[in-house]
């Protein structure tokens, strides 16, 4: 995109998008600050260096002294531009650059101001707290970038690159980059802190997709019955959620039967289960976890 079109981009922005952008923004810094306390907080004490630019920046460090919230800056440059070129996406890149400008800053800042402002710094003594802490909440301030569209750069850029043009999955793609540096980091700093700085990796994932999908609140229901319309009038009623229900041929009877599927909030499931129990007690059931539930009487669906 040149720069008449994007010109062009901006000025036809509504009011609406302004403001979206504008929150995007916001969530953006929050969570780059946030990824940053935890990193200066509890990675930087103890040398946790859990792969990515961040956890290089660590290894640098013990050679230079250099700070690390300079060095995350510095190395992430060129990814930027070539994730530039590569990607081609403006507002990923314009997100990333700011969501990479924030934790740089707030790093050295925490750096600095965070052994003057706590009496006891760092606030454990502990490695083994350190790195769950440091998965934790970096974890979730990661979730929180990436919910607005950003990423921290790094190893992110490289992982989105290698996935587009070999089609490795980016799960594969971050375990080669991040495991060889936490190796680095466990020739340097001794293996006891590389297996903490894994386990500092592994809680930051998991952080990371509850900050992003937050904690199952609904199941997806399929029921096999041979009374569909009873049973789905008597869900409708008792539970309130609506009810899809097509015939279907058993495989191994060759039978035909109704399948019905519906949503419910998880505190629902015991409920329903004594209705289903009571209108057709030969039903076959399956109850499997979701994530979100988006649509008419679950979380409204917004325009983007």
């Amino acid at each position: 995109m040149n720069a008449q079109k994007l010109k062009a981009k901006f000025q036809s922005l509504t009011t609406a998008q302004i403001w979206r952008i504008m929150q995007q923004c916001l969530t953006i810094f929050v969570g780059s600050a946030l990824a940053a306390l935890g990193y200066a907080l509890f990675q930087l004490p103890f040398n946790l260096a859990a792969g990515g630019v961040s956890g290089l920046s660590i290894i640098i460090n013990h050679f230079t002294a250099w700070p690390e919230g300079s060095l995350i800056l510095l190395m992430n440059i060129p990814l930027l531009v070539l994730g530039f070129y590569v990607l081609g996406r403006w507002e990923f890149l314009l997100y990333t650059i700011l969501s990479v400008l924030v934790f740089s800053v707030a790093t050295d800042l925490f750096t600095i101001y965070l052994p003057k402002l706590l009496a006891d710094y760092p606030i454990t003594k502990n490695m083994l707290l350190s790195a769950i802490y440091a998965g934790l909440v970096v974890g979730i301030g990661n979730g929180i970038v990436y919910s607005a569209g950003g990423t921290l750069g790094g190893t992110g850029i490289i992982g989105r690159i290698v996935q587009q043009k070999t089609g490795l999955p980016l799960s594969q793609a971050f375990l080669y980059s991040d495991g060889m540096i936490i190796f680095l980091g466990g020739i340097v700093f001794g293996w006891e802190s590389a297996l903490h700085a894994l386990l500092s990796l592994f809680l930051a994932g998991l952080a990371t997709d509850f900050a992003l999908e937050g904690p199952s609140m609904v199941r997806t229901v399929t029921i096999i019955s041979t009374c569909p319309a009873e049973l789905a009038q008597a869900l409708m009623d008792g539970l309130n959620r609506g009810i899809t229900y097509w015939n279907v041929t058993g495989g191994y009877s060759g039978q035909t039967h109704a399948l019905l599927m519906c949503t419910v909030y998880r505190s629902q499931v015991s409920a329903l289960k004594q209705i289903v129990a009571n209108v057709d007690p030969e039903a076959f059931m399956v109850i499997g976890t979701a994530h979100q539930a988006l649509g008419a009487g679950f979380l409204p669906l917004k325009k983007q």
